[in-house]
């Protein structure tokens, strides 16, 4: 059965272009990813000018869009959230999960309109640093493979590393899916089935880093992603927790996005609250600065 915003999730439209695709006007409203707004259309949950949308369609300032029955109402103003949430192991990145598992929309901050996007995915057993925004254009920017943007992990690996295997990986490996290599590979140190280390990719691709390492006959028994482009996870924002990214981070974003900084929508009362509860009041930044620590400690 298909899902009806709820009161407080009224869409909200954002400036239309002349003639742009329908699937980029409903991602950039926050209501979801390119792709997620193109499966919507497949569904028929999208109408343009009262007559179902299919993919492909084009739509202007004029154009009369619904979803789920609902108009999308003009918005005021053109502005973004953006914040940045510490994955837990045991959470999944999807809105619903059919198993019943936690996912990591669970935790955030509740929206009167648009939504949470995800600015890329980990999976299941992975923790670490991801990011949220209610641009859909910011979103759909970051994870484009053009973006070339560092994904730093922290990975605890099982089995006797040679360092063979560390120049093969930076070198390239053939997957299934195409070549596939880590940039850069530090040894954090450890013995035995604990030793860690840092690695670098520039893609995105489901598994990747695990599929690398296990190319090699090796197994990650942990993985952590600590850094996405600019963006550091900070020592404060514990497992569960989530933090409002402040504007000069937000702006590093655009920045990596290669986009025009939009107008920063601040956090209510309420959410401040809350945010302050999490970290006893304490203040932070998640973007490095000069001369702050590129590592982490391994747990």
């Amino acid at each position: 059965m298909k899902k009806k915003p709820t009161s407080g999730d009224t869409p909200v439209a954002p400036a239309t272009k002349p003639d742009e695709k329908l699937q980029k006007v409903l991602a950039r409203a926050g209501l979801g990813s390119r792709r997620e707004m193109e499966r919507w259309i497949e569904e028929g949950r999208v109408t343009i000018d009262g007559k179902a949308a299919k993919l492909g369609d084009r739509v202007d300032e004029r154009t009369r869009i619904t979803v789920d029955g609902r108009p999308l109402e003009p918005a005021p103003a053109v502005q973004t959230r953006c914040i940045l949430y510490h994955k837990p192991a045991g959470e999944v990145c999807s809105r619903k999960d059919p198993e019943g598992r936690r996912t990591v929309f669970e935790r955030l901050p509740k929206l009167k309109s648009g939504r949470w996007i995800s600015i890329g995915r980990l999976d299941f057993n992975t923790s670490g640093l991801l990011l949220f925004t209610t641009d859909g254009d910011l979103a759909n920017a970051l994870m484009h493979p053009s973006s070339n943007i560092e994904r730093e992990y922290m990975v605890r690996v099982m089995g006797k590393v040679e360092m063979e295997m560390l120049h093969r990986m930076v070198e390239g490996v053939m997957l299934e899916d195409g070549m596939a290599r880590f940039t850069d590979i530090t040894d954090a140190g450890g013995e035995g089935i604990n030793h860690w280390f840092y690695v670098v990719i520039m893609e995105g691709r489901n598994r990747e880093v695990r599929r690398l390492w296990e190319s090699q006959g090796l197994t990650v028994s942990r993985l952590k992603r600590v850094r996405y482009g600019e963006v550091f996870i900070p020592s404060r924002v514990k497992q569960g927790q989530w933090t409002e990214m402040e504007p000069a981070e937000i702006k590093s974003l655009y920045r990596m996005a290669n986009l025009p900084m939009k107008e920063v929508r601040r956090s209510t009362l309420k959410e401040r609250e809350v945010m302050e509860r999490q970290f006893g009041k304490r203040q932070g930044r998640g973007v490095a600065k000069k001369g702050s620590s590129r590592r982490h400690k391994a747990p």
